[in-house]
């Protein structure tokens, strides 16, 4: 039962993101625009120190591309949640709810047919990055794979936890835009930490205490064979915390009774 469980949910979640092709399409348009138009006008403008887990001086374009994939996830999986939103509201998330197998379970299928979604977006941009010679060593892809994976487990759970305090259709994409973008553009996605030290000391404090900003520094360093154990750390404690909250939101509500129920029973007798 549970196998047939995640596999039609996987089903129907790859089955969505085949028959929408604009969604794959948006999701490359927005990395392919930092990485071929606006990173051509910041190479010269932007220095690079050598800093970990770089070897040796970089391009700015080689610098981006951890952040970029990372946005690809971040972007994904906040879609992901908003399709479910619009399930709620057209009545098919009350169906799904409501079969015999534990809500947490069905949780974990929806995350995991997220992380393959992100997983193949992710890999496409990589193969579309080697055009502007941005060559990561190729065990990094390997390496790379199981944090991708973290990151949209992570997300994905933040997604899902903020759909179900949302009611509306409407408010939820405002919410997600109020979301992803401070998350993404407060990291070291685009610039980084010491960049933005240099700018500003509030600034450098806000971008360090983002998570997200954790999450970028952790697949950079995957994909150059390294591991960051801070930020691994970091990442896996706030996905344990994300998910437990996204499962205990979704539990049902004991119905309240009301001074119309005790009248009405009073009139029954």
């Amino acid at each position: 039962m549970y196998w047939r469980c995640f596999v039609g949910v996987l089903n129907r979640e790859m089955l969505k993101f085949w028959q929408q092709r604009s969604r794959l399409l948006s999701a490359l348009v927005r990395p392919l625009l930092w990485l071929f138009v606006f990173a051509a006008g910041f190479r010269s403008a932007l220095g690079l120190s050598m800093l970990p887990p770089y070897e040796t001086y970089i391009l700015y374009e080689e610098y981006i591309v951890p952040g970029l994939a990372a946005m690809i996830i971040l972007f994904n999986s906040m879609q992901s949640s908003l399709s479910m939103v619009y399930d709620r509201e057209m009545g098919s998330m009350k169906v799904l709810l409501m079969s015999p197998v534990p809500r947490s379970f069905l949780l974990c299928s929806k995350l995991v047919a997220n992380t393959l979604v992100s997983a193949i977006q992710v890999y496409l941009f990589f193969c579309l990055a080697l055009f502007v010679d941005v060559q990561l060593p190729l065990m990094g892809y390997v390496y790379a794979l199981p944090i991708i994976a973290l990151l949209s487990i992570f997300l994905g759970a933040l997604g899902l936890l903020l759909a179900n305090s949302i009611k509306q259709l409407e408010n939820f994409a405002g919410v997600m835009n109020f979301v992803i973008f401070p998350m993404f553009f407060l990291s070291s996605a685009l610039y980084p930490l010491w960049k933005m030290q240099e700018a500003s000391e509030w600034l450098y404090q806000v971008c360090a205490f983002n998570p997200f900003t954790s999450g970028v520094e952790l697949l950079r360093f995957g994909l150059y064979e390294k591991l960051a154990t801070k930020e691994l750390m970091i990442v896996s404690v706030l996905t344990f915390i994300t998910f437990t909250l996204a499962v205990r939101s979704f539990r049902p509500k004991p119905a309240a009774v009301g001074f119309g129920n005790r009248s009405l029973g009073k009139n029954s007798a």
